[in-house]
């Protein structure tokens, strides 16, 4: 007994470790903004729970400690730190109606923000990092204002569904992944696609599209080999050098 619970107070030092890590990249990758967007983790261990983003911290002061804890009826659980109503009601329906959805982000990257503001606005699949996401990608075409509650939270699980890239119309997007590392690679990877992609078009030359075999083919080698895991390790490496209070 003592062991199990040594083992899952590690992995939830590991899981706040991490999701702090992610806040630090994001601002150090530009897919932040202000202190409005918010990123969470399942529990290790305890169903129901989360930690998300802390309310009113600049993403360069996240840490693994202030991290909120929440349960599944929005209750903070830990520290003096809010936690943003919308995290609540975008984030738990996720991780509650998907297995997979341990990691939950939610950012307006630029370029990617700026992509679901066109009418009809789509990723192509036409450069390597998109194709990594090939099959993955779900749209929003409705925004509907702030979704500060989980029942209206709840409709974007119909929408995404298994899907690991959801763009939200005229807002930005939704990342869900089995790890930190994969979703937080993931979200790197969808804005430089959405980047690649607005330097092609101005060219004025048509795009040059991958088909769908090789693109299916694509995703799962970008699955299964292990670059996601070893970006994000490489990015905690930097962390560790220009920012380690972040594991505090």
């Amino acid at each position: 007994m003592n062991e199990m619970i040594r083992t899952n107070s590690e992995a939830i030092h590991v899981a706040r470790v991490d999701l702090a890590a992610a806040h630090r990249m994001a601002v150090i990758d530009k897919l932040n903004e202000g202190t409005w967007n918010h990123f969470s983790v399942t529990v290790p261990g305890s169903s129901g729970r989360m930690l998300v983003t802390p309310a009113g911290l600049h993403w360069l002061q996240v840490t693994a400690s202030n991290l909120v804890l929440v349960d599944h009826d929005g209750k903070k659980l830990s520290n003096g730190y809010g936690y943003d109503s919308s995290a609540f009601g975008i984030h738990l329906p996720i991780h509650e109606a998907r297995k997979d959805a341990l990691c939950v982000l939610h950012a307006h990257p630029p370029y990617a923000t700026a992509l679901s503001m066109l009418d009809g606005g789509r990723l192509e699949m036409a450069d390597q990092n998109a194709l990594a996401l090939y099959g993955r990608v779900a749209y929003d075409d409705l925004y509907d204002g702030f979704i500060f509650d989980a029942e209206h939270g709840k409709r974007l699980v119909d929408v995404i569904g298994d899907a690991r890239i959801l763009f939200l119309k005229n807002h930005g997007v939704l990342v869900v992944g089995p790890t930190v590392a994969e979703a937080y690679t993931d979200l790197y990877q969808l804005e430089r696609a959405c980047y690649f992609q607005h330097l092609a078009v101005t060219y004025g030359g048509k795009l040059c599209r991958v088909d769908e075999k090789t693109g299916f083919a694509t995703a799962l080698a970008a699955d299964r080999s292990g670059y996601k895991l070893q970006h994000f390790s490489a990015m905690k490496l930097l962390l560790d050098s220009i920012q380690p209070d972040y594991i505090t």
